[in-house]
């Protein structure tokens, strides 16, 4: 018979789960590219607008964009080799970006898989930036030459 908690614990403990429960999902796998690798193939910034790099790890690179000052979205770039899942969700796609299988996800959020692996993303944080918008700025990443990572 397992022990009674007292009622003012249970709400707090409801929340425990044993460590062979927890999703890894912080592990970033060895084979994953350093961040920095990823920094030559996002859009430069251009008139109106700046990009500027915020966060910068192995396996992920992401940065603001900028218009006249303010954020409207963020770009990322992701080594999906430690979450695979990730890009399975490619699997069954029919729509592309600048031929790489892309989807929308959500409604603030469009990306698009290079090589089977690099995830690219643009996230709206505007809403006057739109999925136009982050369809144009997904091309606006040099893509083929991220294809040639390995």
């Amino acid at each position: 018979m397992q022990p009674r908690l007292p009622p003012h614990l249970a709400p707090h403990l409801r929340r425990f789960r044993p460590p062979s429960e927890i999703e890894q999902t912080d592990a970033v796998s060895d084979a994953a590219l350093s961040g920095s690798s990823f920094n030559a193939f996002f859009p430069e910034s251009q008139a109106g607008f700046e990009r500027v790099y915020t966060q910068e790890k192995d396996g992920f690179v992401e940065a603001k964009l900028k218009q006249d000052g303010v954020e409207v979205a963020k770009l990322a770039i992701s080594d999906t080799i430690s979450t695979p899942a990730a890009a399975q969700k490619f699997a069954n796609v029919t729509e592309t970006i600048a031929g790489y299988p892309s989807m929308t996800i959500g409604s603030k959020q469009t990306a698009l898989l290079v090589n089977d692996r690099f995830q690219v993303k643009v996230i709206s944080v505007d809403d006057s930036f739109t999925a136009n918008d982050r369809n144009l700025w997904l091309q606006k990443f040099d893509l083929n030459g991220l294809s040639e990572l390995r």
